[in-house]
């Protein structure tokens, strides 16, 4: 094995830390972040709308949310120690592999049907 991969399999999470989620389901993604000598967690909640990489160590997903009337995505590194954890709050029903085609799509249109029941609920 090479010293890069070394590396790779070093940084990687375990599997039973990352929950199993698809494209269309609702995420919350909390991720560190630094500010100066501070740092703090924010939550980013959306849909998912693509994955890349599968099980390797550069996978990433894409989520995406609409904010004060404008479109938000994000990539995230899905093995990065920055994220503190990944939380499902709805199942979504998709037949796509990519959801790109909704960031054409506003209002009701931009909705992914629910799977099933929520997974989770907020506490409040």
């Amino acid at each position: 094995m090479s010293l890069m991969e070394e590396i790779r399999n070093a940084q990687r999470r375990e599997q039973d830390k990352i929950p199993q989620f698809n494209i269309g389901d609702t995420v919350r993604v909390s991720f560190r972040i630094v500010e100066g000598e501070k740092e703090r967690v924010q939550p980013f909640e959306g849909v998912v709308i693509s994955q890349n990489g599968a099980e390797s160590p550069e996978a990433t997903f894409t989520v995406r949310r609409v904010a004060y009337g404008e479109g938000v995505e994000r990539v995230f590194p899905l093995h990065s120690p920055r994220i503190e954890k990944i939380e499902i709050t709805r199942a979504g029903q998709v037949r796509r592999a990519k959801l790109y085609y909704l960031r054409d799509r506003r209002g009701k249109a931009a909705r992914v049907k629910a799977r099933g029941k929520p997974v989770a609920k907020k506490s409040g």
